[in-house]
């Protein structure tokens, strides 16, 4: 007799359960009535009983729609966050006694109620995968709920924890690959979207590669994937990678793989980072498949350029005087081209336009992607995400490529592509550098450009610091 799994057996223990309380566990509940099976279950010792209210909690989680999230939400942030009264009593008695004890009575008394009923809804089949919807739902309402922050960094805590890499399994996606995860991948695809089965095929031919990590808590819901194209060089285009009539290459000839497409899958799972472990997990079973393999790198958009040139509010990053600073020289071209009388509204109408754009306006656009990526900072960081996710997993900014990306989603990026490079032995320098301080490495080959942005930079910075002089 093949012995139960683990869910089999929650799942029977629970089915006890409910008949022990008496529940059928079906049917729609209201708010103030999922809340007291809520309190219920934070208050029972009982194994069976314990398990039938998180199965009933669990359904309920699963049948909501967004109104329901949002009321439950609503519920969670105010009956089942810690009691104030024991939190002031914890700190006072810290604060006239610091021993350990006290440490330890302060950090349970801090302890969101809600924090242990999360716990106890990960206990049964479901419960993880609702609890990542309900982040992802909580995640749409915090710009305009902001004090729903408490949930938020309480399931961040929790689903960090249980996400964590060491439970990270990575499998290789390919034809044979069961549908429904197939289905999954041309769904969530985020950056060059997958046109149906056709073009799946096509991405999973014999020249391609694609790695998933999956987590035990998620059967079958890949969290993120990577899509790679076997080359004989750094490409310089999406286009061709992804064209319908491209030739299939022989995998073994390739010299290059290029991660064209990183796409994660969980909102609910958002700022809980698996990137870093995918890259270099994957180069490394690349390397073993196909050691002829010599470089590891991206095609990558610039998804903030073309908003943070258009803002011009902030100081520190794009000003009128930056711009015309890092495009002088240019000025009358820009005027002629466009047929506008001001250099940066040219620039504007000129950049904004469908590419393929004119030799000057791509190497401006491509001088542009470079001062954003080196010089516009959030938190010390390269402001841009996609920049900031390569340069912080240790990545060399490699090479910039004007109309890299024809598409509309690539007018985010003026239609510019990078090329970031991981080269294994420079990884953890490359990474310690950026995150210490916010440097980016860059290729030797673009030294030059980056002196000529770093003066164009700074003088302006200069002189927009330049006090005033009152007037005799």
């Amino acid at each position: 007799m093949t012995p139960l799994s683990w869910l089999e057996h929650v799942t029977a223990v629970a089915e006890r359960g409910r008949a022990m309380l008496g529940r059928s566990g079906g049917g729609p509940q209201s708010t103030a009535n999922l809340a007291a099976i809520c309190e219920r279950l934070i208050a029972r010792r009982g194994e069976a009983s314990g398990l039938a209210l998180a199965t009933e909690v669990v359904r309920a989680l699963e049948r909501m729609n967004s109104s329901d999230s949002t009321e439950f939400l609503e519920v969670l942030a105010g009956s089942f966050s810690a009691p104030p009264e024991a939190v002031a009593s914890a700190v006072a008695r810290w604060r006239s006694d610091p021993t350990p004890d006290s440490v330890m009575a302060l950090a349970q008394a801090t302890e969101a109620p809600r924090q242990e009923l999360f716990r106890r809804l990960n206990m049964v089949g479901g419960g993880a995968a609702a609890l990542v919807r309900l982040r992802g739902q909580l995640l749409a309402l915090l710009p305009t709920r902001p004090h729903l922050r408490g949930v938020d960094a309480d399931l961040r805590h929790l689903l960090s924890s249980w996400f964590n890499g060491g439970f990270l399994r990575l499998e290789q996606i390919s034809w044979g690959t069961p549908a429904a995860t197939l289905e999954r991948l041309i769904a969530y695809e985020a950056v060059h979207e997958i046109h149906g089965w056709d073009d799946l095929r096509l991405r999973l031919a014999a020249d391609r590669r694609c790695f998933a990590f999956f987590h035990p808590l998620l059967p079958g819901e890949p969290l993120i994937f990577v899509e790679i194209a076997l080359t004989r060089e750094l490409p310089t285009a999406i286009a061709p990678l992804l064209g319908v009539q491209r030739p299939i290459a022989e995998a073994r000839q390739a010299h290059t793989a290029v991660f064209y497409s990183i796409s994660d899958c969980q909102p609910g799972l958002r700022g809980i980072s698996f990137g870093n472990f995918l890259i270099k997990q994957v180069v490394r079973e690349l390397s073993a498949e196909l050691p002829a393999l010599r470089t590891f790198a991206t095609l990558s958009p610039v998804p903030s350029l073309a908003n943070a040139v258009a803002d011009r509010s902030d100081a520190s990053a794009f000003t009128d005087e930056r711009l015309r600073a890092l495009t002088a020289g240019h000025h009358d071209e820009l005027r002629r081209l466009a047929s506008c009388g001001d250099e940066l509204e040219a620039l504007s109408l000129l950049l904004q336009a469908p590419g393929p754009h004119d030799n000057v306006v791509a190497r401006l656009a491509g001088r542009l992607a470079i001062a954003h990526l080196v010089h516009v900072k959030v938190r010390g960081h390269t402001a841009d995400s996609v920049g900031h996710f390569h340069l912080s997993n240790g990545a060399r900014l490699e090479r910039i490529n004007p109309d890299g990306d024809l598409s509309v989603r690539g007018r985010q990026s003026f239609g510019v592509m990078v090329n970031y490079v991981y080269e294994p032995h420079r990884l953890e320098v490359n990474h310690e550098r950026y995150v210490q301080s916010g440097h980016v490495a860059t290729a030797a080959s673009l030294s030059g450009e980056v002196k000529s942005i770093d003066a164009a930079w700074s003088n302006t910075r200069r002189r927009e610091r330049r006090p005033v002089r009152a007037a005799r």
